[in-house]
């Protein structure tokens, strides 16, 4: 008996330097995603915050429960840099995460280098055109 097309999570199990973006996606892995992305020690997931230009500490679920595996979240908030909420802030800087917002290029570009570090990073990645 067919079930008809199995809709799953978008996820990558392990953690990947992004090898481009742009077109409204990201390439990583030899594979490309259409949409947003959350990098984190356990894997890269497609992302879908809410808001995003108003992201809350519910967008970011799957991040804090990696707290203890983070330092740093780098947020590429899109074409232009826009802070983060206060009420975010708080809620990472109280998980001992601190975050720098910035555009998704430059964001995708400091991963990359402190990937290759191997530090304690990780990225929320809002897509571009």
């Amino acid at each position: 008996m067919t079930k008809g097309i199995v809709i799953r999570e978008a996820h990558f199990p392990g953690r990947a330097p992004i090898e481009a973006y742009g077109n409204g996606g990201f390439r990583f892995a030899d594979m490309s995603h259409r949409g947003s992305l959350l990098c984190l020690p356990s894997g890269i997931y497609g992302w879908e915050p809410a808001d995003p230009l108003a992201l809350t500490a519910a967008d970011f679920a799957k991040l804090l429960n990696e707290a203890d595996k983070v330092e740093i979240l780098l947020v590429g908030a899109g074409k232009d840099l826009r802070p983060l909420p206060a009420a975010l802030r708080a809620a990472l800087k109280a998980v001992g995460i601190a975050a720098d917002p910035m555009s998704t290029g430059a964001a995708v570009r400091t991963y990359n280098v402190l990937l290759s570090e191997n530090r304690a990073v990780a990225a929320a990645l809002i897509a571009v055109e």
